[in-house]
């Protein structure tokens, strides 16, 4: 049981969340260092209900009839950690046996976005886009926190030496069931410590991220353009799949996160990237590189609702007009970056987002006005790349979806693009 110290100290943080621009997670580092007497076991525990609190923070509100913050706590600690009214009582909580009542009740009485605590036009669009029978488990998945996924760095060690290498400093890490590159753990851990990260044997990257620079199909030797670099884990994913041969570009506009990219390579020992900064004007920067490049990614900036998971509150945050404008810039994006494939040449375009606006609309517009490229079937070539992956539904088309509740990945979506 927490004390009435960390209630308070639970609610400020969440308050400030809420309230202030920026990721929870930086907003959370934050904090902490202004609290320098709460020990790990603390944070630890004020982590956990505030990230509990977001992911639920809709039903919580509901439950509470009370959208303030120690109102929101209090109904996390009622609805998820079984506290009793004489236990909220005890951290001067009004009206416990109300709250406690509430949170012991069917919460079939509230709309399905309240219970999955989702914004109603989210929802919505979820709704379009999967059957009626998965409608609820692909809400459900993506309340659930996200396991740790591993890929292991090919240019310096293989998966099951690092398998190995982690459990001998105590990590029990399994192989995950899609990427042959990957290893997972269920819960959090200091991975960063081991010196295996250290010495650039691993990165932390999603199993389904690890799926799509693979969908290039990358040979030895070959330019290679990442777009959308910015910190770079599709880049390194390439480098090591290029075996660090060739020329692998990584364009941003972004010069801290290019910055990341560059002491990630390193640690990684990748040595055929060359990393640039893109501006605002940047098309004459690249237009000698025109028609030139073999394969191409374009990991485009995108709503981030296939990484609710790791980041519940961004569905806080996202308004439903910014999907309307992260496609519209997406759209331009592709079209600029199709410009420097050589004719024979692969385009893929990927987002974390399962919004359908983000990517077949985008990937319809782009054929329609691009005669000299045709789709590919991503299932096709990851099967050749040994990606065990279920069949896809009907439904799908040649592009990637992936789903939490299908695939125990974040949501991404892929479609891989050659040119004639």
């Amino acid at each position: 049981m927490i004390t009435p110290a960390l209630y308070e100290a639970c609610a400020r943080l969440l308050a400030d969340i809420l309230r202030n621009a920026g990721a929870a997670d930086g907003r959370m580092d934050r904090f902490f260092r202004t609290e320098p007497r709460l020990g790990p076991r603390e944070r630890g525990a004020i982590a956990e209900i505030v990230y509990g609190t977001l992911r639920h923070h809709r039903l919580l509100c509901a439950l509470a009839d009370n959208p303030e913050p120690r109102a929101v706590i209090a109904a996390w600690l009622a609805a998820f950690e079984g506290y009793t009214a004489r236990q909220l009582a005890s951290l001067g909580i009004a009206h416990p046996e109300t709250l406690v009542a509430a949170a012991r009740a069917d919460r079939t009485r509230y709309p399905l976005a309240v219970r999955v605590s989702l914004p109603d036009w989210l929802a919505l669009r979820l709704e379009t886009l999967l059957p009626a029978s998965e409608m609820q488990a692909a809400a459900d998945a993506l309340l659930e926190p996200a396991p740790l996924d591993v890929r292991a760095n090919t240019l310096k060690t293989d998966r099951a030496q690092l398998q190995q290498a982690l459990a001998v400093a105590g990590h029990d890490l399994k192989p995950t069931p899609l990427s042959p590159w990957g290893l997972r753990r269920a819960s959090r851990a200091s991975l960063f410590r081991t010196d295996a990260f250290a010495s650039g044997h691993f990165e932390v990257q999603d199993e389904g991220s690890q799926l799509i620079a693979p969908l290039l199909e990358p040979r030895r030797g070959e330019r290679i353009v990442d777009y959308c670099a910015g910190a770079g884990g599709k880049t390194l994913h390439l480098s090591a799949l290029l075996a660090n041969t060739g020329t692998l570009y990584a364009f941003d506009t972004s010069q801290k996160r290019l910055d990341r990219l560059r002491e990630r390579a390193a640690r990684a020992g990748c040595d055929n990237i060359r990393i640039q900064t893109l501006g605002a004007g940047h098309d004459g920067r690249i237009k000698r590189l025109y028609g030139k490049i073999d394969r191409v990614l374009v990991d485009a900036p995108c709503s981030g609702t296939g990484t609710l998971r790791r980041s519940p509150d961004a569905k806080w945050r996202l308004a439903e007009e910014r999907v309307t404008t992260l496609a519209r810039e997406a759209r331009g994006i592709l079209s600029q970056a199709a410009r420097l494939v050589r004719p024979g040449g692969r385009l893929v375009y990927a987002t974390c987002s399962l919004l359908k606006e983000e990517n077949e609309a985008v990937i319809t517009d782009f054929l329609a006005e691009h005669g000299d490229y045709t789709a590919l079937d991503a299932h096709e070539i990851l099967a050749r790349r040994g990606v065990p992956l279920p069949p896809p539904s009907p439904d799908e088309g040649p592009g990637l979806r992936l789903w939490p509740h299908r695939h125990g990945t974040d949501g991404f979506f892929a479609q891989v693009l050659q040119r004639t």
